[in-house]
């Protein structure tokens, strides 16, 4: 096995058309490569840091994802599918590393101060919520992966696994894989919402998830931000921050055709009702056998949830020789 990639998502809702663009689609990819061995997280240990009084949103998202996961193509025979919680390693390994960080470095994490702002916990932060960084890096190395794949946005995390993984190493020994992070390339890994915002969000509305149905989806397009002076179909249209042709870029085979859309859309005499209908149709090639199989997986929870326990015994066992190596090194393992 030439990589071990870790990666996973926050159960705090069902994944949406972003997801699938930022990291679902290319986790099928590295699925395919039997080189890649791939261990995928349902992190939601991480989504209770900010969550902690409302569990049941957590709990019950995780087999939404789950079902999200197998729809797309990721298969429990080839990657490793696990729920973080049921992975005690994880703490443990938590606790280890946090003696080798200091609150300051904590503290200047861009993304903690980001996200701290953003959920305005002012001085109320949840401790849990403030060092996730160093949970991340025990996520990481648990299962020494050495391949991450990450947003712009999360590089200041994974820095943060990287130097504890240097400290470590420099104080009790070459134990730890120092891993590295598999970027987007430019220009692409993040999907604006349908109303234009620069990120599609669940907090945010403004997302189209895997399991709507067609109706649903349908709806969503046809309220998608389009250019607000386009009042008449003669009229000459803006086709940039238009959310249409954004999606039609990103999920539209045919370029030749979108082309000459966004031409005609330039010039007038196209409407944003026909532009729309186009969308959908795209959309529901790709996403229509998605949420066909996503129907078909939900008749029978408990065995996704079976496949959820196999998995997650898995990943403890990966977990636990790598925790036995870092005690051995620390010289805590005073029974062995």
């Amino acid at each position: 096995m030439k990589n071990i990639i870790l990666t996973g998502d926050r159960p705090t809702g069902q994944l949406h058309l972003g997801h699938y663009v930022g990291s679902l689609k290319n986790r099928v990819l590295m699925q395919e490569d039997p080189e890649n061995k791939l261990f995928i997280m349902i992190a939601d240990m991480q989504a209770l840091t900010d969550n902690a009084k409302n569990p049941e949103k957590v709990s019950s998202n995780v087999l939404q994802v789950a079902l999200d996961y197998l729809a797309v193509g990721l298969d429990p025979k080839r990657s490793t599918l696990f729920i973080q919680s049921q992975i005690p390693e994880l703490a443990e390994l938590t606790m280890y590393y946090l003696n080798l960080v200091s609150v300051g470095r904590v503290r200047r994490n861009p993304t903690v101060k980001s996200e701290i702002e953003q959920k305005k916990f002012g001085e109320s932060v949840p401790a849990g919520f403030f060092i996730y960084p160093v949970s991340q890096a025990s996520d990481i190395t648990a299962f020494k992966a050495n391949l991450v794949p990450v947003g712009e946005d999360q590089k200041p995390m994974l820095e943060q696994t990287q130097e504890i993984v240097q400290s470590f190493n420099h104080t009790y020994g070459e134990v730890l894989v120092e891993p590295k992070g598999v970027f987007p390339e430019k220009g692409q890994g993040r999907l604006p919402g349908i109303d234009g915002n620069g990120k599609m969000s669940k907090s945010l509305g403004n997302g189209i998830y895997l399991a709507d149905s067609a109706d649903v989806l349908a709806k969503k397009v046809m309220s998608m931000y389009t250019d607000p002076n386009h009042i008449h179909v003669e009229d000459p249209g803006q086709v940039e921050g238009n959310m249409v042709f954004t999606y039609l870029d990103v999920f539209g085979t045919d370029k030749e055709k979108i082309a000459e859309l966004k031409e005609h859309y330039r010039h007038g005499g196209l409407g944003d009702v026909k532009i729309k209908r186009y969308l959908i149709e795209v959309l529901e090639t790709t996403f229509g056998p998605i949420r066909a199989r996503r129907e078909e997986y939900a008749k029978n929870p408990e065995a996704i949830m079976q496949m959820l326990k196999e998995g997650s015994e898995n990943a403890q066992a990966a977990a636990a020789e790598t925790l036995a190596e870092v005690k051995q090194s620390m010289g805590i393992n005073y029974f062995n």
